[in-house]
């Protein structure tokens, strides 16, 4: 079985392998109960669908650059993920972003030009494979079993909801409120060494507060609005998921006579 095409693997996937009742007749998915992949990571992709739920348990944020992109901060500072435990468990009931939810499972295009995508999955986590227990993914005549219809709709529903996210941002380009952001934050013991983090975007409150009546009632009735405020609610964790980083240990603090690290 040959691996799809991938110069460029996405967040978590190690590998990519084509589902097909050919290869994968008698294949059985499992439960993925290790949550190892998402220990290092303290940002992961967002749709502006999920804004809502995530704003409750994460600061929302966008990517620093061109085609920029929402996430949700799990950590503030690269490799650091508050909600993952030492034993690779999340630590508490959170929104889990549907970029999580779907591994290890992807809707990709296999072919250069294409615009045919794939069922894939990432055969490296080692819970879909010949097995006991779990669920069949093809049923006696090779066809798709209802876990696996559902898997698919899914990852249909999530690259739909990307797509909506892009327009999104574009939007965002156009109403020109987005921002190169910064949060300082200081510690009691360290009042002279604040943690500053930057590298990456924020609607600015005053070009939002600026934009004719017009364009905010448009925005109103599209829904955007709700969405822009669910991220300007958001941004009030980054205080809480720096407390949990401090509470943790996980701060990288600054050597003697020097500021408090600038990280992203």
């Amino acid at each position: 079985m040959a691996s799809a095409p991938q110069p460029q693997l996405p967040l978590f996937y190690k590998d990519l392998l084509p589902l097909n009742s050919r290869d994968h007749a008698d294949w059985k998915a499992g439960t993925l109960e290790s949550a190892a992949h998402l220990a290092a990571t303290h940002a992961v992709p967002l749709t502006a669908d999920e804004f809502v739920d995530a704003q409750r348990d994460f600061p929302i944020v966008f990517t620093s650059g061109e085609n920029s992109v929402p996430i949700a901060l799990f950590g503030l500072n690269e490799g650091v993920n508050t909600f993952v435990g030492p034993d690779n468990k999340i630590t508490e009931a959170i929104y889990l972003p549907a970029y999580v939810r779907r591994y290890p499972f992807i809707l990709a295009k296999l072919q250069p030009g294409s615009e045919d995508m794939s069922l894939c999955f990432d055969p490296s986590v080692g819970v879909i494979g010949k097995r006991d227990d779990g669920l069949p993914l093809f049923d006696d005549q090779g066809q798709p079993t209802d876990y696996t219809k559902g898997v698919l709709e899914f990852c249909r529903r999530f690259e739909e909801a990307g797509q909506r996210t892009k327009l999104f941002m574009e939007e965002l380009a156009k109403l020109d409120i987005l921002i190169d952001g910064e949060i300082a934050i200081t510690r009691n013991d360290m009042p002279d060494k604040p943690f500053v983090y930057r590298g990456f975007r924020m609607v600015d409150e005053n070009k939002l507060r600026e934009l004719s009546a017009e364009t905010l009632e448009r925005l109103a009735k599209n829904g955007m609005l709700v969405l822009i405020y669910a991220h300007l609610f958001s941004l009030g964790l980054m205080r809480t998921i720096f407390e949990r980083q401090a509470a943790q240990g996980r701060l990288p603090m600054p050597a003697a006579g020097e500021a408090a690290p600038a990280l992203n």
